[in-house]
């Protein structure tokens, strides 16, 4: 097979394997937006239980696309961002609103 092929198939299935799962996409559009607190996240999505955002956060700080901050205070508070690598998805997500007919210049 093709050196050029296999490598391009290698980064889509890495793609895939970095935004699959049920809400990935949507906590990293809505840390695309801001840092968000734990509880703000849960509550931005709707359906999502404590213990799926709790995985896919995990999941996505283990890929490097979210930053995770605690701070030692009381009662605790931990922050979620976009790492600087994931901050260049957003092309990625403007070109996908666009696509889904919801061009965020017109909204």
């Amino acid at each position: 097979m093709n050196e050029e092929i296999i490598t391009t198939r290698n980064g889509v299935r890495r793609a895939v394997s970095l935004f699959s799962g049920r809400w990935k996409l949507e906590i990293l559009w809505l840390l695309n937006q801001r840092m968000h607190r734990f509880n703000e996240l849960r509550r931005a999505i709707p359906g999502v239980t404590q213990h799926m955002l709790t995985a896919q956060l995990r999941e996505l700080k283990k890929d490097g696309l979210v930053r995770r901050t605690a701070y030692p205070e009381v009662p605790p508070r931990v922050e979620y961002e976009l790492s600087d690598d994931a901050r260049r998805l957003q092309p990625v997500f403007e070109a996908i609103l666009k696509w889904a007919g919801h061009d965020p210049v017109l909204t």
